[in-house]
């Protein structure tokens, strides 16, 4: 007579074994997750269901499959036999204990620039296309994140969420955030830009709005050995000291007043000025002006110089990708400061998980990686995910059938934009939320208890 079957508890290292992350790990290796691990001992401080490795690809896959609640993307990464499922809150308090540090490592050491000099529109005269600019996510209305990261004020009212205000640095050619500064909704996007051009690489080419054409931030461009071309305000002085034969002229910078007025400390620049002569478009006849340490007319024509500038464009898509398409609530998940920034740092890993594997497949396509559709390549990842292999031969063979079908999801043509910087979405016509009406007592009586007929 056998003996049935009865089941055994998967022990801790059983789990990795378990895991739906293969394709995760290709991207992000896996040994400098664990060396991050080992050096901050957090073995010990997270429980057998929830190690911290585990955690820190939970973590990233919130924003992989970002629509669905925690213990169901928990499903999507493990084979866990039935009744070994965490719970959520025994989730929320997992990744509490894994903190924000290794999610802060696995960033700077995995996220890079992606693009060669052969890949196609992220290069300009051997110079990398990098583009700067900031954007705002709504947060859980929560004492933490209030105290934290504050709410948007206006004249007349405060905001519905607190915010935190994100600076970051975005490839053009890969859409890749390699570089990013998460502060309260108080602080400036130009104070922040300050410490994210810290990571700038050389010989960059930096695309910036209005918002970022101050003296010290561009001399600070022109200091890490890069240029920049950037939009100014039309009211903005400069003095023409060569007017070029492209209608250009050349000009100088100052970082104070002072070395204005006495000419001291000045470094060139080249102002171009435009306007557009068609009606149709946003713009039209008003006066546009660039401003660039691009000297040269002859090697960079002014006309080139305007079309190029309105590659900054592809860092607003970016933003797009990362706000909307992997996660389409209207804010975050974290109630807690430090949640935040753990889930800011899992967004970017996530994000350029998915922009490396377009960027692979578009190198095998022999096509540019913005082609590539973003959230088609999400959709792929995602059905793909759970039918990852466990054998390295039968792996190799399922990640090159991914990519090939991640480089067939390509985007049309684009059309020209047209549409004007308009607010699409009116005013609510409810009452705004008060302080009165956060944290109410709950329930003390049965709905068909409060019902009283009326005669």
């Amino acid at each position: 007579m056998t003996k049935p079957d009865t089941f055994v508890q998967p022990r801790q290292d059983e789990l990795s074994r378990r895991e739906r992350v293969r394709v995760l790990k290709k991207i992000i290796r896996k040994s400098s997750l664990q060396g991050e691990i080992r050096c901050r001992k957090l073995q010990k401080r997270c429980s057998r269901k929830c190690p911290a490795e585990v955690m820190a690809w939970f973590v990233i896959a919130l924003w992989l499959f970002g629509d669905d609640c925690y213990t169901q993307v928990f499903r999507w990464l493990h084979r866990f036999a039935a009744g070994q499922m965490p719970s959520s809150s025994a989730l929320t308090q997992a990744r509490a204990r894994l903190g924000v540090a290794v999610l802060a490592a696995v960033y700077r050491q995995a996220v890079r620039c992606l693009c060669s000099s052969q890949t196609p529109e992220a290069f300009y005269a051997g110079r990398r296309l990098v583009a700067v600019d900031g954007f705002v996510l709504n947060l859980p209305d929560s004492a933490s994140n209030r105290r934290a990261f504050g709410k948007p004020r206006n004249g007349t009212s405060q905001g519905a969420f607190p915010q935190a205000r994100i600076v970051a640095l975005c490839e053009v050619g890969s859409h890749v955030f390699f570089s990013f500064l998460a502060k309260p909704i108080r602080c400036g996007e130009a104070t922040m830009a300050r410490h994210v051009y810290r990571d700038l690489p050389d010989h960059s080419l930096l695309l910036f709005d209005i918002g970022f054409c101050g003296s010290q931030l561009m001399g600070q461009v022109m200091d890490q050995h890069s240029d920049f071309l950037g939009r100014a305000k039309p009211s903005r002085r400069f003095r023409k000291l060569q007017v070029l034969r492209d209608g250009s002229y050349l000009s100088k910078i100052y970082s104070t007043d002072y070395d204005r007025v006495h000419d001291r400390r000045g470094r060139s620049v080249r102002v171009l000025e435009y306007s557009l002569d068609d009606p149709q478009r946003p713009g039209h006849a008003q006066r546009h002006r660039l401003v660039t340490t691009l000297l040269d007319e002859q090697a960079h024509p002014a006309r080139k110089l305007i079309v190029l500038y309105h590659q900054r464009w592809e860092e607003e898509l970016a933003i797009d990708e990362a706000k909307t398409h992997l996660r389409h609530s209207a804010k975050l998940r974290s109630h807690s400061a430090a949640g935040v920034v753990q889930e800011l740092y899992g967004l970017l890993i996530a994000h350029f998980i998915i922009r490396k594997l377009a960027l692979e497949a578009a190198t095998e396509a022999g096509i540019s990686p913005r082609q590539i559709s973003f959230t088609a390549t999400l959709r792929v990842l995602r059905v793909s995910l759970v039918e990852a292999p466990r054998s390295p031969r039968l792996f190799r063979a399922w990640y090159a059938g991914l990519l090939s079908e991640v480089s067939l999801q390509r985007l049309e043509p684009r059309r020209q934009r047209i549409n004007p910087r308009v607010i699409k979405r009116p005013q609510s016509k409810w009452p705004k939320a008060r302080p009165k009406h956060r944290q109410r007592p709950p329930l003390s009586r049965p709905f068909a208890d409060t019902i009283r007929l009326l005669t």
